[in-house]
């Protein structure tokens, strides 16, 4: 078996370092003189993917590890409420991973590029570092403000001194009860063992340290002038790989521009923080944004490097991972670099070549030389060049830079450039006027006249997440439900059929529902009426009520769809809008059907929030339901627990709209809530034959219905809230211990089957053609279908209780997604 020289063995010899501890440290570690006149060496990591060229699987693999030990540190509870800080320029990158492996964490790195127009929230020293000053500028200051641990990352921990200047620094702004500090190696001398302990005592926190491995360097006296004389003696030799200019030289071309197509709006990186929501439309944009460079790269690449640019690390880092699972080439990655480092061609030295250039992104401290190592002579048949716009600068493309340098020693070079993100700055003052409702058919597959949205148009962004990662990212925490949006499902036609029969047979009775709660409506809210539905699922009620009240009463009822958001409430700017231009005393909000209630309260307390904000009084926060099953409202059509068939469906049966999105990057303080508008599914539209179909039945019952509003005006509909105490029972009956994995009824329990990760569905004994479609989603998605006695719903659907991609179901089987 052929020996491999320890990478350290240079600088070991002739310094006298001695580098001691777990058996894998010089696996992960090797050695070379720093040009900097604070410390000789250089640990250099063969897993962090910046001076040496490394799989990216490898790279990504050791810094998901450590997140996952946080994770089992902290508990689900601790994990939850982390905060994930890493460290320029070297840990950017690491940081991110640690932050996806604690279990979607929200995460911030430190940068030395200044932003104009963003608050700083902190900075501090690195003593050692040739570069100082690190910043924080996160674009959500609470960022940093909240009582969970915070998780600080670096790739190695030596003397303490970065780590423990961030925690006071913090500490004294945003104290905390808990610190998580994070590196892959523990290179602390005997002498700095205690300080972390009598630091954390100091400030009456507690402070943990995890890494990959441990260990430390022994230095000999006069080590720094030792190693000074060695870089003196050696700088005229060093590999340096300075060129003359790329345009003198012939068989060099440019470097090829790929197109990414990065998603509108996603962060490059945790600059200015990157939120579990984030790294979902990254995870669900990277398969097609691969393919892009995959298809870029030369016939016959045999090894391809895809070099990141300085602080830029995570962002070419996924790029290279999915990269790697889709080319039959050997992927490595690595990124450019500040650190002035003595390059050597030497097997036991481990920075064997550099790549000299001027830095191209117009750094603040002045310009000056950035580095490129190992990149030189590794053999590269293609090299894709990952920079941020902001670094997309003519000194990119100067004869003596990077590109050209690069074009000396591959075949190909590929320029990625992801569009620099800069946070909005805040409007200070607000808008005088708001936009508009968005209206059909340029929006929604309903004609104009039925329904204005107060929502603004974000089809254009990749929302989309698989199932198991939004139900991941979910319950852990780190993501709400309205940041991202399910795929759509797209019914069989066996489920089609099913839909088609179920509205043929429960249309009549949805007639009678409709009828009777706008009696309701015009008899004790209002003679005239402004129906606000909840979109999604209250437009279609919404839009047929409309249509009641024109068929019965010929009048003409203004109607819009508003979002609300469990956890964030309804929409102020559509408060604000609806107020502008109608009393608020005539607001009527409309819903589909009660659960267990939790958007009743929610909009309860959203409306008091409103009116002690804003001033503006008037709305009634009383929702008018077709159904209401949980029994949580005094304004509905029927208490029955029946099929609605507009529950069936997503988009396809509510004017082709998604589920609203909130989210910061997309919905500024003065923006309406976003949705997305499918017209590509045209073809499967049934928006508006389901409307026709039920209103088709108007004449038929409406002396039924007019009875039907005149026995329930004459009834004690004081809410029981009897569903929310039914949800409880089962909530620990079966070990959930979470109400919001709880979805009671027919509508509730088909959104389980066609959004969420469903575990089990209680189905009333005897429960007959209400269920149909149920049984057949459960079936399809391998969802066992359990039947029980006295159940107050038609069937109740249950979420896999802390779900992560594997969870099991009830027969120990992988859930089917």
């Amino acid at each position: 078996m052929k020996n491999v020289v320890w990478t350290g063995t240079w600088v070991a010899e002739r310094l006298g370092v001695e580098l001691v501890g777990d058996e894998k440290l010089s696996d992960l570690l090797g050695l070379a003189l720093r040009r900097n006149p604070r410390r000789a060496h250089l640990l250099v990591s063969n897993v962090l993917g910046k001076h040496v060229p490394q799989s990216p699987s490898v790279v990504y693999g050791h810094g998901f590890a450590l997140g996952r030990r946080v994770r089992e540190l902290l508990g689900a509870e601790g994990a939850r409420a982390a905060v994930v800080l890493g460290y320029a320029e070297t840990a950017t990158g690491l940081g991110h991973c640690v932050a996806d492996g604690v279990g979607l964490a929200p995460y911030l790195h430190s940068t030395r590029r200044p932003v104009p127009g963003v608050d700083t929230a902190g900075g501090f020293e690195e003593a050692h570092s040739h570069a100082t000053s690190h910043l924080l500028l996160p674009e959500n200051p609470a960022l940093l403000a909240g009582a969970g641990p915070l998780v600080l990352v670096d790739d190695e921990f030596s003397t303490g001194n970065t780590v423990l200047n961030t925690i006071r620094d913090l500490h004294a702004r945003y104290p905390r009860d808990r610190y998580v500090v994070v590196a892959l190696v523990d290179m602390r001398s005997a002498a700095d063992l205690g300080r972390l302990t009598e630091f954390a005592t100091e400030i009456g926190a507690r402070v943990d340290l995890v890494t990959a491995a441990r260990g430390t360097v022994n230095l000999p006296e006069g080590v720094l002038e030792k190693g000074q004389a060695l870089v003196a003696e050696h700088e005229s030799t060093e590999t340096t790989e300075i060129t003359e200019p790329a345009d003198s030289r012939p068989g060099h071309p440019g470097a090829a521009r790929v197109e990414l197509g990065w998603p509108r709006g996603l962060p490059d990186g945790g600059r200015h923080g990157f939120t579990p929501g984030h790294r979902i439309r990254l995870d669900t944009a990277l398969p097609a944004m691969a393919a892009r460079v995959a298809d870029a790269l030369p016939d016959g690449a045999r090894r391809v490097l895809v070099l990141g640019f300085e602080e830029l690390m995570y962002a070419p880092l996924r790029l290279a991972r999915e990269l790697e699972q889709v080319v039959s080439a050997e992927v490595r990655y690595s990124t450019t670099t500040r650190s002035p480092v003595l390059a050597l061609d030497d097997p036991g030295y481990a920075i064997r070549t550099r790549l000299v250039f001027p830095a191209h992104d117009d750094p603040d401290d002045g310009p000056g030389e950035r580095y490129a190592y190992n990149v030189a002579g590794a053999g590269f048949d293609a090299v894709v060049a990952v920079v941020d716009s902001a670094a997309d600068t003519p000194a990119l493309h100067a004869p003596d830079g990077l590109l050209a340098q690069l074009a000396e020693h591959t075949p190909s070079v590929l320029l990625v450039v992801v569009p620099s993100y800069v946070p909005a700055r805040p409007s200070t003052e607000r808008p005088s006027m708001l936009p508009e409702p968005l209206r059909g058919p340029a929006f929604s597959s309903y004609a104009p006249d039925e329904v204005g949205w107060l929502l603004q148009d974000v089809s254009d962004v990749t929302l989309e997440a698989p199932t198991e990662e939004r139900e991941e990212a979910i319950q852990s925490g780190g993501a709400h439900y309205a940041e991202s949006l399910p795929v759509e499902y797209q019914p069989s036609s066996q489920y089609q059929e099913l839909f088609q029969t179920a509205l043929g047979t429960s249309a009549a009775r949805i007639a009678q529902a409709v009828g009777a709660v706008t009696e309701l409506v015009l008899a004790e809210r209002s003679p005239h009426p402004v129906l606000v539905s909840l979109a999604r699922a209250g437009t279609p009620v919404g839009v047929l009520m409309r249509r009641w009240a024109k068929h019965r009463h010929g009048l003409d009822l203004p109607h819009y769809a508003v979002s609300i958001v469990r956890g964030r409430g309804i929409d102020a700017n559509a408060l604000r809008w609806l107020a502008a231009h109608h009393d608020p005393a005539d607001v009527v909000f409309v819903d589909g059907w009660t659960g267990k209630g939790a958007i009743t309260r929610e909009l309860t307390e959203a409306i008091r929030e409103f009116e002690s904000a804003e001033g503006i009084t008037g709305f009634d926060p009383e929702i008018a339901v077709l159904a209401d099953p949980g029994s949580c409202v005094r304004t509905y059509g029927t208490r029955e627990d029946f099929l609605i068939p507009s529950a069936c469906l997503n988009s396809t049966v509510s004017g082709l709209i998604s589920r609203t999105v909130l989210r910061s990057d997309l919905v500024g303080e003065y923006d309406f809530h976003g949705a997305k508008f499918y017209r590509e599914l045209a073809g499967s539209d049934v928006s508006v034959d389901f409307l026709d179909a039920v209103a088709a039945h108007f004449p038929d019952v409406a002396d039924a219905a007019v009875a039907q509003a005149k026995e329930l005006l004459a009834t004690d509909r004081t809410p029981t809230w009897e569903g929310w105490a039914a949800v409880e029972r089962i909530s620990e009956e079966y070990e959930i211990h979470d109400v919001n994995l709880v979805k009671p009824g027919v509508g509730e329990t088909t959104r389980v089957l066609l959004r969420r990760v469903p575990w089990k569905i209680l189905a009333r004994a005897g429960a007959g053609t209400d269920l149909d479609h149920v049984r057949l989603l459960a079936q399809q998605r391998g969802v066992p279908v359990e039947e029980v006695d006295e159940l107050p719903y038609t069937c109740v659907g249950l979420i896999h209780p802390k779900y992560t991609r594997g969870a099991t179901g009830a027969d120990g089987k992988a859930v089917t997604v």
